[in-house]
């Protein structure tokens, strides 16, 4: 059996608690991490799904064209691979921007500032059919640490959450990619670390560091019980345990999707 492929994009943002919820529901996983020299692969021929991490780079070129990471073009055409393959692909945050760029969408920074901290997203009337969202409360805890939104989607995508100041916050493409502007993954020794990095960020927006690793810390829980279950589900559909009626339909001819058969 093939593997769930990982990119860490950056070692502040590494699978924290999303590994443990990916494995714990029995999908294994190969994690390549290119800021430190890892190469990434042609294709996903040997990988039943693809998770792509967070990172302090930005998803969208410089002035003069130079990408947020020098592997950020080759894992563009991965992730473009991954929709046109039906791979079941998982972006947070950054890795929901990349997916975004990769499909002709828009990533710029923030002009309401960073998103800093625990939070709330308003599920959409989309969510109610999608294998993946379904499940997922009306107002589901998140947290947040960006800078900069996804300001235009890919034509076709389907908005699965947003918020008043970043109205992007979840998306799907195809049937089988999802991108998370917010996350999922941290854990307190992750925020932790963000808070002392971003210590000058924070004393821009006014945010006392402390109070928001406490802020965070008592999320934890409230956003381990929305997103697990979210995490079990994205293993079940990669290793092709999610029950019928939840998978999405194969497309068909001309794009079509066909119903599926013997169920």
């Amino acid at each position: 059996m093939g593997t769930a492929l990982v990119i860490e994009n950056d070692p502040s943002d590494p699978l924290g608690r999303l590994g443990e919820w990916l494995t714990e529901a029995e999908l294994p996983l190969t994690v390549l991490r290119p800021h430190a020299g890892d190469e990434l692969p042609e294709t996903l021929d040997d990988h039943v799904a693809l998770v792509v991490l967070g990172g302090d780079q930005d998803a969208f070129a410089s002035s003069d064209g130079t990408p947020g990471a020098p592997w950020f073009p080759r894992l563009e055409g991965l992730l473009r691979k991954a929709v046109r393959g039906r791979v079941p692909t998982l972006g947070v945050c950054l890795g929901g921007q990349l997916l975004a760029v990769a499909h002709g969408g828009l990533v710029e920074r923030s002009t309401s500032g960073p998103e800093v901290g625990p939070g709330l997203v308003g599920r959409r009337d989309a969510a109610d059919t999608d294998p993946l969202f379904k499940f997922v409360p009306l107002l589901p805890d998140v947290l947040q640490w960006h800078r900069d939104e996804i300001t235009e989607l890919p034509l076709n995508a389907v908005l699965l959450a947003a918020s008043t100041r970043y109205p992007h916050q979840a998306f799907r493409l195809g049937d089988r990619a999802w991108g998370l502007q917010f996350h999922i993954e941290c854990d307190l020794d992750m925020i932790s670390r963000w808070a002392e990095s971003d210590a000058a960020m924070l004393e821009e927006i006014g945010y006392d560091p402390g109070a928001v690793v406490s802020a965070c810390a008592a999320a934890l829980a409230d956003v381990e019980e929305v997103w697990q279950p979210f995490a079990a589900r994205f293993a079940s559909l990669a290793l092709g345990t999610l029950p019928d009626a939840d998978v999405p339909p194969s497309p068909g001819p001309g794009g079509r999707t066909l119903p599926l058969l013997g169920h």
